[in-house]
C-alpha cells in the first residue's frame, strides 16, 4: 500500500482548468491521489464544457463545484502535498499559506473559457486543455514520489511545466524522426 498524497489544483475562477485537472487526477491516481480545486476569485459556476469533456472521459462529474481557496487555507482543511496552479493569473497571485507546506509547481495552460468562435472552435479548446492537463497529470503519476527525495520531486514537477513540456516534445520529435 503506497502513501496517500493531496494535491489541489488552482485557477482564478475554478470553472474549468482546474476542475477538469481535479476530476482526472480523482480518476486517474487511485487510490493513492486525493484531488481538489479552488479559485482565488471562484465565478460559482462549473463551465458546461468543463463538464462535457469530463463526461465524453466517462469521468465522475458529481461534486465537481466552483469554490475559493480559502476553503484550503484552514487549519481543518485536508493537508495539501502538492499545488499546482494552472493559469498564469492564479500564479502571479498572493496565494494563502498552506498548512504544511506543500511542494507547487505552475503548469499553465491556456484558457478555453477565453477562446471566442464557434461552438467548434471553442469545444476544440476545452478538449485541447482537458488533454493538456490529462498528460501531465499522467506524467505526474508516473513519478516513484516514494522513492525521490524532496529536491528531486520538486525538480520533477518544475519539468512538467509548459515550457518544459514543451522542449521535451520538441527534443522527442526531433530524435525520433
Amino acid at each position: 500500500m503506497g502513501k496517500s498524497y493531496n494535491v489541489l489544483f488552482l485557477c482564478t475562477g475554478n470553472s474549468a482548468r482546474s476542475i477538469m485537472a481535479e476530476a482526472i487526477l480523482n480518476r486517474k491516481g487511485r487510490p493513492n491521489f486525493t484531488a481538489y480545486s479552488a479559485g482565488s476569485h471562484p465565478s460559482g459556476l462549473v463551465r458546461p464544457e468543463a463538464l462535457k469533456q469530463i463526461e465524453v472521459s466517462r469521468m465522475l462529474t458529481h461534486g465537481l463545484r466552483s469554490k475559493s481557496w480559502d476553503e484550503f487555507a484552514k487549519p481543518d482543511a485536508p493537508r495539501m502535498n502538492f499545488v499546482f496552479t494552472v493559469c498564469d493569473n492564479a500564479a502571479k497571485e498572493m496565494c494563502p499559506v498552506w498548512p504544511g507546506q506543500p511542494m507547487t509547481a505552475h503548469w499553465g495552460v491556456p484558457n478555453p473559457a477565453a477562446v471566442m468562435g464557434s461552438p467548434e472552435q471553442i469545444e476544440r479548446a476545452f478538449r485541447d486543455a482537458f488533454m493538456i492537463l490529462d498528460r501531465r497529470i499522467t506524467l505526474f503519476l508516473s513519478l516513484p514520489l516514494a522513492t525521490l527525495g524532496q529536491l528531486a520531486i520538486k525538480k520533477e514537477i518544475d519539468r512538467l511545466s509548459p515550457r518544459r513540456c514543451a522542449e521535451d516534445f520538441q527534443q522527442f520529435l526531433f530524435s525520433s524522426g
